[in-house]
């Protein structure tokens, strides 16, 4: 099969084939294709195709830059098309035998420094096999792509990391990677305002039920037996329903500096570990992130003091977060603004990895059980993976959660002794037992699904107003 490298087997019906999918795509008969045709077109033939897959295709294909393709021009590009998939197609057939097996799929991921799984070689070999061979051969290798302007096999790696689910769950515990296309096009911006948009909408729908959690974590006791409806009330009689969000100001507006330090912590985190490459093992991805992350929330970790005092605040205590910032540090110095600190970063560590490691053996559960001809197992599968792993994180980090507040608010406490993390840990045991390690963590439970859902709602609509498709 040697001599196939210089150009794909004699194929004298391609035109006929061409014609035929410019036909499928022209669905008005004018004899021209317009970007919303392909768009259409694209998903109607359920190409799987990347981000802004169409403009490319228009881009590359319209020699006369007239905003459509005709038929010379859209068999050009395809002749184009077919010449590049073959030189990748070549790259993935290691052996040179006309096929790709699940070894080679393994073994590109690898050299590219991405670890997968046998079994996860197979899901990818599954989605482009037609014929059941467990292989590919290159008209289905051709078939599968053709309409898929990737120009080389880091971005194909890269488009089978995304589009197959192959990633570790980063959306909940590891920032997102971005191809070297999507940081010069400007797309990542976009996708990381469409998760703050998400992050501030989400955050302010389920504020009441935040601002209960910190609530009970704070003053709950054995011997006012407060629970959630008690306490709902509670703040509600003492400052009316708007103090229901109190604290959400601030909760908001910690978003956009925590995903931009996030973010370039990882790059250059990312950068240091791995050099000038894009990928990194799993076991990197998850050291850089949660170091990346531990970065993030040493940098605006006063900002998390005054959520919990503005949250907990009475009626008239404070102006605003300018007036609050001040009397904390008039009363208790710079110091006070570090609270809770070290409780905190020692929370990231059960959180991250049980999150990881659920969502990981779920997700692959699903996907061995009941997945047969695909990698993807599609939105509402990872949403389920995602609310039960964060479920699990949390009740691991829950204690170093709640006495990282108590920490933060015990000032405001009139009486209440300043106790360091052990101190706190050994106080509460000793009067409320393990039980009062999870006060307040009923209504952090009934935010989870709520939460997640109106990110992903939003997140989604935020994507198409801003012209964010998914890769």
């Amino acid at each position: 099969m040697r001599g196939s490298r210089a150009s794909p087997a004699p194929d004298p019906g391609r035109r006929q084939r061409w014609a035929a999918l410019f036909e499928q795509l022209d669905t008005n008969k004018d004899g021209r294709v317009d970007i919303n045709e392909l768009r259409e077109g694209l998903a109607r033939l359920g190409m799987n195709a990347a981000s802004d897959a169409e403009q490319d295709i228009l881009r590359e294909g319209d020699t006369d830059k007239d905003g459509e393709l005709n038929f010379e021009e859209f068999a050009s590009y395809l002749q184009e098309r077919e010449r590049k998939l073959l030189l990748m197609f070549h790259s993935l057939d290691r052996n040179q035998d006309g096929q790709i097996d699940v070894s080679e799929i393994q073994q590109t991921f690898h050299s590219l420094g991405v670890y997968i799984s046998l079994q996860q070689a197979e899901k990818i070999l599954h989605s482009i096999d037609k014929d059941g061979t467990m292989t590919i051969d290159w008209h289905e290798w051709r078939d599968h792509f053709i309409l898929n302007p990737l120009e080389n096999m880091e971005e194909i790696v890269h488009y089978w990391k995304h589009s197959t689910v192959l990633d570790i769950g980063e959306c909940f515990t590891v920032p997102d990677e971005f191809s070297e296309k999507e940081k010069k096009t400007g797309m990542w911006w976009k996708q990381l305002i469409a998760g703050a948009v998400a992050g501030a909408v989400s955050r302010t729908g389920t504020a009441p039920l935040d601002r209960l959690k910190v609530f009970m974590q704070v003053h709950a006791s054995k011997n006012n037996n407060m629970n959630v409806l008690g306490g709902l009330r509670g703040m509600i009689r003492e400052g009316g329903i708007r103090s229901l969000w109190r604290g959400n100001g601030i909760n908001v507006l910690k978003i956009a500096p925590e995903s931009a330090i996030k973010f370039m912590a990882y790059e250059q985190i990312k950068r240091g570990i791995r050099g000038q490459q894009e990928t990194l093992r799993v076991q990197e991805r998850f050291i850089a992130g949660s170091l990346a992350g531990a970065t993030a929330q040493t940098l605006i970790y006063p900002m998390e003091v005054l959520k919990t005092r503005l949250t907990l605040r009475k009626t008239g205590q404070y102006v605003g977060v300018a007036d609050c910032a001040k009397k904390i540090l008039r009363k208790e110095g710079i110091r006070a603004f570090y609270k809770g600190y070290l409780p905190n970063m020692l929370g990231i560590i059960p959180y991250a990895g049980i999150d990881l490691a659920v969502y990981e053996t779920l997700k692959n559960t699903w996907l061995q059980k009941y997945s047969k001809n695909t990698a993807d197992p599609g939105v509402l599968v990872l949403l389920a993976c995602g609310t039960a792993s964060s479920t699990c994180g949390q009740i691991a980090s829950y204690p170093l959660a709640l006495v990282r507040t108590r920490m933060q608010a015990q000032a405001t406490i009139e009486g209440a002794p300043q106790l360091t993390m052990l101190g706190l840990f050994r106080h509460i045991l000793s009067r409320e037992g393990v039980l009062g390690l999870y006060r307040g963590i009923a209504p952090n439970f009934m935010k989870v699904i709520p939460a997640v859902s109106i990110s992903y709602v939003v997140y989604e609509n935020m994507k198409q107003t801003l012209g964010v498709t998914s890769r």
